[in-house]
């Protein structure tokens, strides 16, 4: 004779089992998309980068008001502006 749980603790169990393996998935899913969105956020700081350089190349250092695009050259410490 071989021992069994009884059905409903079976279908409990097995209840259980499928929700952690459906968890499981979408934790993998969502890593893949973080791992995207991180790839995409590097990109846009690259692109960030590369224009504010080309703003400094033509404006030199400075501020930039983002909500009229006016500007103030940065001051170094020595109180000369670059």
């Amino acid at each position: 004779m071989s021992n069994k749980i009884e059905e409903k603790e079976l279908e409990k169990l097995s209840n259980q089992q499928s929700i952690k393996a459906r968890l499981l998935s979408d934790v993998g899913a969502i890593e893949a998309q973080k791992h995207e969105l991180l790839h995409t956020f590097a990109e846009a700081v690259r692109e960030s980068r590369k224009f504010n350089d080309e703003l400094e190349d033509k404006y030199g250092k400075i501020t930039v008001n983002l909500e009229d695009g006016t500007y103030e050259k940065i001051v170094q410490e020595d109180g000369q502006a670059d």
